[in-house]
């Protein structure tokens, strides 16, 4: 059984109350776990679903030991503990969560399937099939190194001791990142039929940012594609709460958000999505361990963000100004 983090609650503790029910799918490869868990809202809950892609900690054995900088890299490429945060907001608040356990190492949930690096493989590269289309257009992250498998850090290089396999790649797109994207595709569609609209809180967690001329460095940053993901109003309304909670709230800059908000964001639909990057320092100690009272800062902004984007959709059905 997984070590208990400090601060940490399994689901059906005090989720048991809050959420409505409980499923698992997909699965971790070389492991007995779920590669996600939804949990939906109760019939009162809010129109709001807390997707968290990065933070999953479920190693299969052997996976740290054919890393060339084992556990380091692997926390790197973790959006390390932002599942607590986004647990106990969802609780809280009583929206959907969706927390993938899978490790981004092994596959990045918000990357297309198409975005591969190609000199990784031993063979010919796999060539899957896009699920979607008529998805804006991205520059391919795998060209960095952070594609659907990641296979570099700055600072640290090459990631993995082996090259990969097609067979492997292709287990991986059907036993993690296709059931993923239908189950966050069907919450939210269960969410507009409820409710009449829905959003999607993409949560992700960044390293410090540097300090940009005298203003102090932004310590949370919004994401909506521009404005191509969700309704202008709800972007304003995010970096209104964001301004008075924390001074200097980001933008798009540097992250405007990724393959989950072009999938998923579709405002004239009634779907809209946001990601929200937060400080780790702002939870974190030194060592990477949570803190609880950081934790529970970022629950009540996770919360009340929440809680302020149903007010706005509430306050008005739909937004000419919503973009695809």
């Amino acid at each position: 059984m997984p070590q208990r983090i400090k601060g940490e609650s399994w689901p059906g503790e005090r989720q048991k109350a809050a959420f409505g029910g409980i499923e698992s799918g997909g699965s971790v490869p070389g492991t007995s776990r779920p590669a996600f868990t939804m949990h939906r809202g109760g019939p009162s809950a809010l129109p709001v679903l807390i997707a968290v892609p990065h933070a999953g900690r479920a190693y299969a054995p052997g996976v740290i030991e054919a890393m060339r900088h084992g556990a380091p890299a692997a926390h790197r490429l973790e959006d390390r503990f932002v599942d607590l945060v986004g647990r106990a907001a969802a609780s809280d608040c009583g929206a959907s969560l969706l927390l993938a356990h899978v490790p981004r190492a092994i596959i990045d949930l918000n990357r297309d399937i198409g975005d591969i690096d190609r000199g990784m493989f031993t063979g010919d590269p796999p060539v899957p099939r896009p699920e979607t289309t008529g998805m804006p257009y991205q520059q391919p992250r795998s060209a960095r190194g952070l594609g659907l498998f990641p296979r570099r850090l700055p600072g640290m290089g090459e990631l993995w001791r082996q090259p990969m396999t097609s067979e492997e790649a292709d287990r991986r797109i059907a036993g993690v990142h296709v059931p993923y994207h239908r189950a966050l595709d069907a919450e939210l569609d269960r969410l507009r039929e409820m409710h009449g609209h829905a959003i999607l809180i993409d949560l992700h967690s960044m390293p410090s940012l540097p300090k940009q001329g005298r203003a102090p460095a932004a310590t949370h940053v919004l994401g909506d594609r521009f404005g191509a993901s969700c309704a202008s109003a709800l972007s304003a309304a995010a970096m209104e709460l964001l301004a008075r909670s924390f001074g200097s709230p980001a933008y798009n800059r540097p992250y405007a958000g990724g393959y989950v908000l072009d999938r998923h964001g579709r405002p004239r639909r009634d779907i809209h999505a946001l990601q929200l990057e937060i400080d780790r320092a702002r939870y974190l100690d030194d060592q990477g361990q949570p803190m609880e009272g950081g934790v529970a800062g970022e629950t009540r902004l996770v919360a009340r963000l929440a809680e302020v984007l149903t007010a706005v959709l509430r306050g008005s059905s739909r937004y000419s100004e919503a973009a695809e």
